[in-house]
């Protein structure tokens, strides 16, 4: 079973930057996508970018392309998200998943917040 944890968030004021890790156990990751996500209070589950494992292809969404990047360190399994130029708007929980097919796998989330 595939497990992930979020780690990396805090309290950031606006047009600061903060890198998320998402460290993965249980599996190898060679035929995994492995994403970013955030769900803001009162609002769905927001797609923001994934890498994938094999190959390092990215892709973003509108909203955060050009500020947010994703990459992945091979050697320790993990990959991140590092975001810049924050907005207030920004504030939520950032999640990682890992999938295949379907929805995959997800971490516990870890809470962002910008604000001055």
């Amino acid at each position: 079973q595939m497990q992930l944890v979020e780690s990396g968030g805090g309290l950031v004021e606006p047009g600061g930057s903060l890198r998320l890790s998402c460290t993965t156990s249980g599996g190898a990751l060679d035929k995994y996508l492995m994403g970013w996500f955030r769900q803001a209070p009162g609002k769905g589950r927001e797609f923001l970018g994934h890498i994938r494992w094999s190959g390092g292809a990215t892709e973003y969404a509108d909203s955060v392309k050009g500020r947010f990047i994703v990459s992945r360190d091979y050697a320790k399994n993990t990959i991140f998200l590092q975001m810049n130029r924050l907005r207030p708007e920004d504030t939520a929980v950032y999640y990682c998943n890992a999938r295949i097919i379907g929805d995959g796998y997800w971490g516990q989330g870890t809470q962002v917040t910008v604000s001055s």
